[in-house]
Order: C-alpha cells, then sequence, then structure tokens
C-alpha cells in the first residue's frame, strides 16, 4: 500500500498503524474492562461464592482465580505496552523486545469438567478471558509479523502463485 498524500512513496506497514487503530481501542477497553470486573469479582461476590464450595472444588475455584488473574495480568501488560506504542511513547520495535516478558500463552484452565463445577461468574470470565487471549495472539502475530521487504523479493504474490502452478502441473501432468 502506497499513501501518495504522505509524500513517500514506500510501502505503509499495516502493523505499525495497526496499535493504533479504533479496533485496538476497542480491545485495549474491554481489556482493561475485564481485569477491572475479575478483580471486583474475585474480591466480592467471589469470595463468598468460594466458601460455599466444597473442599474439591474451592482447591479448583483457588487454582482457577489465580491462572485467570495471571492471563489477565499478561494481557494487560501487553495491552498497556502497545498502548504505549499508539501513544507514541515507544515504538513497535522497542515494543517487540519489550514484549518478549509477556506471556500470552500464560494460564490456560484446567481440564473442562472441573472448570465446570466452578461459579458460573466465574466460568464466564475464565471463557472471556480466553477469547480475549486469542484475539490479542492473532492481532500479536500480526503486528510483529516481520516486513515483506517488496524490494528483495517482488510482488509477495508470486511464490503463492507458483505454488498453485505447480499443483496444476502435478494434476495434468
Amino acid at each position: 500500500m502506497f499513501d501518495p498524500s504522505a509524500g513517500d512513496t514506500g510501502p505503509i506497514q499495516f502493523s505499525e498503524h495497526l496499535a493504533g487503530s479504533s479496533a485496538f481501542t476497542g480491545l485495549f477497553r474491554e481489556g482493561m474492562d475485564l481485569v477491572e470486573e475479575t478483580a471486583a469479582y474475585l474480591d466480592g461476590d467471589g469470595r463468598t461464592e468460594a466458601k460455599a464450595l466444597e473442599r474439591s472444588v474451592s482447591l479448583t475455584y483457588a487454582t482457577e482465580s489465580m491462572r485467570l488473574t495471571t492471563r489477565l495480568m499478561q494481557l494487560a501488560s501487553w495491552l498497556l505496552l502497545h498502548r504505549a506504542v499508539k501513544e507514541g511513547e515507544m515504538t513497535l520495535a522497542q515494543a517487540n523486545r519489550e514484549k518478549t516478558r509477556v506471556k500470552l500463552t500464560a494460564a490456560d484452565p484446567g481440564p473442562q469438567d472441573m472448570v465446570e463445577k466452578l461459579p458460573a461468574q466465574l466460568q464466564d470470565l475464565i471463557a472471556r478471558s480466553m477469547s480475549l487471549q486469542a484475539r490479542v495472539r492473532r492481532l500479536d502475530t500480526t503486528i510483529h509479523a516481520p516486513a515483506v521487504e517488496l524490494g528483495a523479493t517482488g510482488n509477495p504474490l508470486v511464490p503463492h502463485l507458483n505454488r498453485l502452478r505447480e499443483a496444476f502441473e502435478r494434476q495434468t501432468g
């Protein structure tokens, strides 16, 4: 893509602008809201609900609430890092270096049969955090994908077209 209005004839890297997009802003707000909602639940209704659970389910509650908190803290770290890019406080390259400390695969939930025994509100928070984690991971892959060097590789569609041609040649040959 070229942006002639910028007076630059070089390609615009989509990934450099993704963190500043309205999609990122919505994801950021959703993530921060989920962190706040989870903290309020775990400090309020969650404590009450945990006390009423059977001993084995109570252990699962403690484990899953810690996993949920860990997952959300990692997601919040990633979101805050990329908000800093959006605000111009750091470059995408700096964020790429810093994000190595963030584990977007952290704290997957335990076995589904145990999670299903937990209070409904905690199950909902876990499910929403997993959905948020999946979207952040996809965005992370997009934002931090290596830039395609058009001068070195030519048209980026050529390798795909060559594979298609080879597949058709194998079928007809």
